[in-house]
């Protein structure tokens, strides 16, 4: 790949990780590892697209660890951090007042969703390519990441609605573990589907599983899922060895469960926010 390819998407990256990330030294450092990754990769059929993911899955990545960090230095005294008021002041004029506003209230994900979409403008089925997420994933963490810039509290009917979609994901995963079919299908909608990536394909999961039957199929008895939350959602994971290896979302609406995300993919996983979490089952 020639160096003036590269150069020549080097503002637009720039610009989408100083966004995400709002420093311009971690910017730094994600384009200086895309193109290290670029120059060990050949045949890219679509050179813009690509480098926008690589771009904005290191960018959710540094995020993912920055929040990892930020909680074990909270638990022990440290010094202040230097302050410097003239690159402060820099940063806040090149991303303005909503921007520091998102770099303050919004999770990793959320935070992707929203400058790809309502900063630069990407369609929804980009950003989902690009995340790794569903169509649905995106739009829910674009629409919560633009609820919290714009310092509107969660309606009434939206936080309903997230209450009832824990109950039935707890009430789901209950009955997956413990074999109750019945009860998978009446917490499924009839048209439900469940959608594997590429990589949970290659480990013998089907692409889809159309239908209410066949996602309960597929899931019924699955004992080794353990509850946790996915950016602030209630699903399940399969952990090895503190790591996740799969991640399954689940999209509740008007009471069953409609979609369910089966993410193996470790670029996307490292990019979610993914903590065990008890059932109240």
């Amino acid at each position: 790949m020639e160096v003036t390819d590269f150069d020549a998407e080097r503002p637009r990256l720039t610009a989408i990780a100083i966004r995400i990330l709002g420093s311009e030294a971690d910017a730094d450092d994600v384009l200086q590892e895309t193109w290290l990754r670029l120059s060990r990769t050949d045949d890219i059929d679509d050179l813009p697209a690509w480098l926008t993911t690589v771009v904005t899955r290191l960018c959710l990545d540094q995020l993912r660890k920055r929040r990892t960090r930020s909680v074990a230095e909270a638990e022990a005294p440290a010094d202040p951090a230097p302050v410097d008021p003239e690159a402060d002041a820099l940063l806040a004029e090149k991303m303005g007042d909503a921007m520091q506003i998102v770099l303050d209230a919004l999770a990793p994900a959320e935070r992707a969703a929203f400058v790809l979409h309502d900063v630069f403008g990407y369609p929804f089925d980009e950003i989902s390519a690009v995340m790794g997420r569903s169509g649905t994933a995106v739009r829910q963490l674009a629409s919560r990441a633009r609820r919290k810039v714009q310092g509107v509290p969660e309606p009434v009917a939206s936080q309903a609605a997230r209450a009832e979609s824990h109950r039935v994901v707890d009430a789901f995963l209950t009955a997956a573990r413990g074999g109750d079919l019945t009860t998978l299908l009446l917490l499924l909608a009839p048209d439900a589907v469940m959608r594997a990536d590429l990589v949970g394909q290659k480990m013998g999961t089907d692409p889809v599983y159309d239908g209410a039957a066949a996602v309960a199929a597929r899931l019924n008895g699955a004992r080794g899922a353990a509850p946790v939350t996915i950016d602030g959602e209630l699903g399940a994971a399969w952990i090895h060895a503190g790591a996740v290896k799969v991640a399954f979302v689940f999209h509740v609406e008007a009471g069953l469960v409609r979609e369910v995300e089966l993410i193996a993919d470790p670029d996307v996983l490292a990019t979610m926010d993914v903590v065990r979490a008890r059932m109240k089952s």
